[in-house]
């Protein structure tokens, strides 16, 4: 129960010749006279493979690529993680950093109405409007 459900791990080859991914069920396989196991994606690789070319000269093959500092398609999808800037305090409508510290430290917390005197506030300013619709 360690694993996370619904992952299913596939055993991949890897191309002798293109060193691409071969799924199960894909590819060739060919045992060399010196008793290595070659495997090959499709008939083209292993056809230029007995023809002994070189995957490094064509220009589809992982080995170009990775010759030629070309990035892979994996390559592609692991970008660098930056690390978030730090906030910073800036001045404002011509105030300075130093001004803003001094105006936040002068403004307690006792001196911020409380909950119960914003409601009056605001009860307040409704019965005012209330009264200049109703002298109308």
């Amino acid at each position: 129960s360690g694993l996370r459900r619904g992952t299913m791990v596939i055993k991949t080859e890897v191309c002798a010749f293109s060193e691409n991914k071969i799924y199960p069920g894909r590819g060739t396989r060919f045992v060399r006279r010196d008793g290595q196991l070659v495997i090959f994606s499709g008939r083209k690789t292993a056809a230029l493979y007995f023809l002994r070319k070189k995957p490094a000269k064509l220009t589809w093959t992982t080995a170009w690529r990775r010759l030629n500092n070309k990035k892979t398609d994996f390559e592609k999808g692991a970008r660098r993680r930056r690390r978030a800037a730090g906030k910073t305090t800036r001045g404002f409508a011509g105030m300075s950093r130093s001004d803003f510290d001094k105006k936040k430290a002068s403004v307690s917390k006792s001196d911020k109405p409380t909950v119960a005197q914003l409601a009056a506030r605001r009860e307040k300013a409704r019965r005012a409007r209330a009264g200049r619709k109703g002298g109308k």
